[in-house]
């Protein structure tokens, strides 16, 4: 008897994708509604904990206010985490060309990153040309070195079996690493992007904090501090908010890339299909 195929429903084939969407969306949902519910009951006056109602308001009301601070934000982080991939990748090509070169200067980058950048922000405002420039030099030190170790520890953990094949075929130093080396250590690298696009965001943040930088050029951090210095706490939750969707969309961006660069051959995106 030949066999069949059963057709799939757009249920069972797109089923599992559906739950992963909607769970989290209805888990956050009923988080705002035990919040709506806890301040309507115990009566928590605005100026401490407003509800999610007040801060929607807030949100609508002050959206001229913020939308140019979220963009300012954005622009920083983004340009950071640019500067980020294209210095982590080079240097690292660079580091795991001789070992006497990665003993020599590694350190340099490990000093870096253990240095908090809150310690690290005045020297840089001092010295920068502007504060648009200190900020995106203090974000570009702490989203660096995710994606350079990753990318160091990928290039280093290629399959020596393939490193001796490649020898054999007479390829040479660039063809190897070009063939090879880059390809194979592509899942490294988009752990260290994941990582880095969080911090990035992280650091612009801390270092606009430090700088303490006002004005139309401003962004997020100035507009939480402003809020907290006038009790306008429903604009301080409207602004974090803000920043909590930024982070959530870098981190979907960059996993979205992953996807796309190893979901056809990586064990790890392969699992996830099954």
């Amino acid at each position: 008897m030949p066999f069949v195929p059963v057709p799939q429903t757009f249920l069972s084939r797109y089923g599992e994708t559906l739950l992963r969407i909607f769970i989290p969306i209805g888990v956050v949902i009923c988080l705002i509604l035990f919040w709506h519910l806890g301040v309507v009951l115990s009566g928590v006056p605005q100026y401490i904990l407003p509800g999610p109602i007040a801060v929607a308001t807030s949100l609508w009301n002050d959206w001229g206010t913020l939308s140019p601070a979220l963009g300012v934000t954005t622009q920083i982080t983004m340009a950071a985490l640019a500067l980020a991939l294209i210095g982590g990748v080079g240097i690292a090509v660079i580091l795991v060309q001789s070992r006497w070169i990665e003993t020599a200067f590694y350190p340099i980058t490990v000093i870096l990153q253990v240095t908090p950048i809150v310690a690290i922000a005045p020297l840089i405002l001092i010295y920068a040309p502007t504060t648009q420039v200190a900020l995106l030099i203090c974000a570009f030190l702490v989203a660096f070195f995710p994606i350079l170790s990753n990318m160091v520890q990928g290039l280093k953990s290629v399959d020596h079996n393939l490193l001796n094949l490649f020898d054999l075929y007479g390829a040479s130093r660039w063809q190897t690493l070009l063939y090879l080396k880059l390809p194979a250590s592509l899942p490294y690298f988009m752990t260290g992007l994941k990582i880095g696009g969080g911090l990035a965001l992280i650091a612009a943040v801390v270092a606009e904090f430090s700088a303490g930088s006002a004005g139309q050029g401003s962004g997020l951090a100035f507009r939480l501090l402003e809020a907290q210095y006038r009790l306008n706490i429903p604009r301080l939750f409207a602004a974090l908010f803000l920043l909590a969707c930024l982070g959530v969309l870098i981190f979907a961006i960059t996993s979205f890339i992953a996807w796309l660069a190893l979901h056809r051959w990586h064990e790890s995106s392969l699992k996830r299909e099954n």
